[in-house]
């Protein structure tokens, strides 16, 4: 029997993309923005005349290198891909130059996930997977399987998807059925 595909967003799923942003634009603009701030809205559209800037850190090849790793999702994922085909689809189509990046952070953080399983892509409509856990709804509201929205500041908000909090409620909602 073959295995059901789980396929897993990157960046405020795996990765926690927010802390370093925040970080980076705080210290340049003299801010003191916090997680909270981020609630139900993204940094650009919080600052929205200084949108150039705030993406400007994404396009530097080395942004998504050093990333801090989402608590747990080494242990949990490292489960699923014993009971399921993980594949890793991240949106990279967006920042280009993040390929290398994103690729050598995989690599270096999840070294049990096969990387012909690392796909790049930018619409995951392609995707052709049982489920998507990912904390962008435009992406779950395209994907044609069924969609895990994990919560991140600027989705906190939104319904009609299963939400994961954090990597215990995806082990939870995969592995302890």
């Amino acid at each position: 029997m073959m295995k059901k595909r789980i396929a897993i967003d990157m960046d405020e799923v795996m990765a926690d993309f927010n802390k370093k942003h925040l970080t980076l634009f705080n210290a340049d603009y003299g801010e003191q923005l916090t997680i909270e701030d981020l609630h139900g809205k993204k940094l650009r559209e919080l600052r929205p005349k200084l949108e150039n800037e705030i993406r400007s850190y994404m396009k530097d090849p080395t942004y998504f290198r050093d990333l801090d790793i989402m608590q747990d999702s080494q242990e949990v994922i490292k489960e699923l891909s014993e009971s399921y085909e993980v594949y890793i689809a991240t949106a990279a189509m967006h920042f280009p130059t993040s390929f290398t990046a994103k690729y050598e952070w995989l690599q270096e953080h999840f070294p049990f996930l096969d990387d012909q399983h690392f796909v790049f892509c930018g619409d995951k409509s392609v995707i052709k997977a049982d489920y998507l856990i990912d904390d962008n709804l435009w992406q779950l509201e395209r994907f044609t399987g069924e969609g895990i929205l994990y919560t991140a500041p600027h989705n906190i908000h939104a319904t009609g998807y299963t939400r994961v909090n954090n990597w215990q409620d995806v082990r939870a909602y995969f592995l302890e059925k």
